[in-house]
């Protein structure tokens, strides 16, 4: 928890550092940048790769009903009839998995609790396949440092760190709380890990790219934090 008041502090002192600059000025910009840039190397010394999130009891699993849920779409967006999932970039074998293909790769499970950016936290178990096992299959490169994960959200994306994404609790899911995902919560794949915040975790993919350069995301490139630890 302290390591995660300490990012957000970071987090708010952009924002104000935004808010009393201004946005346009290249002075401004360039504070920004570097804060940018510090904040991430920052959190990089502070991630472990082989440190797991703790599991809270079944007793603190939220009510689904209660479990916030966001997309920017207009509508709630649902996945086309020919769903599936690219995995591409720096790889040995550029792949294309159905959700059947995903299904049948070793599933891990996890009870997490998740952490909003604006302050709410739930718990939800988790169903899915580590991005580790795909990241394996596929070939990934040792010059990709980056990750990108795409939607069919209006275009929703993101970035992470080769790192992170390699952590053992970060997958695929397809299930959460023991049955396949509602379209409310990202159906039929989307990406979670208890090492990201929420906005991070990418709902409704469709691509994941392995990279040797970041590439931004739609709130990152918008002043939210790249790295978005927690």
């Amino acid at each position: 928890m302290a390591s995660l008041i300490t990012r957000r502090k970071l987090l708010l002192s952009l924002a104000a550092a935004t808010a009393l600059a201004g946005c346009d000025s290249r002075p401004a910009s360039m504070f920004l940048a570097g804060m940018g840039r510090w904040n991430e190397r920052v959190d990089r010394l502070l991630f472990s790769p082989n440190r797991l999130a703790p599991e809270p009891p079944a007793s603190e699993l939220t009510p689904e009903a209660d479990f916030p849920s966001y997309f920017i779409s207009d509508t709630i967006p649902f996945a086309p009839d020919n769903w599936m999932l690219m995995v591409g970039g720096l790889v040995a074998r550029p792949s294309v998995f159905s959700l059947e293909q995903l299904k049948r790769m070793p599933q891990t499970g996890m009870r997490i609790r998740h952490h909003c950016v604006e302050g709410w936290s739930a718990v939800a178990e988790w169903q899915g396949v580590q991005l580790r096992e795909i990241a394996r299959m596929v070939g990934a490169s040792p010059d990709a440092r980056y990750v990108e994960f795409r939607s069919f959200d209006a275009g929703y994306f993101s970035s992470w760190d080769i790192e992170s994404s390699l952590h053992p609790q970060t997958i695929l899911a397809y299930g959460m709380n023991g049955r396949a995902l509602y379209p409310d919560h990202g159906a039929p794949l989307r990406l979670y890990s208890p090492v990201k915040l929420g906005y991070k975790n990418v709902k409704y993919l469709t691509e994941v790219n392995f990279l040797p350069r970041r590439s931004g995301g739609y709130w990152e490139d918008q002043g939210y934090d790249w790295y978005g630890g927690v």
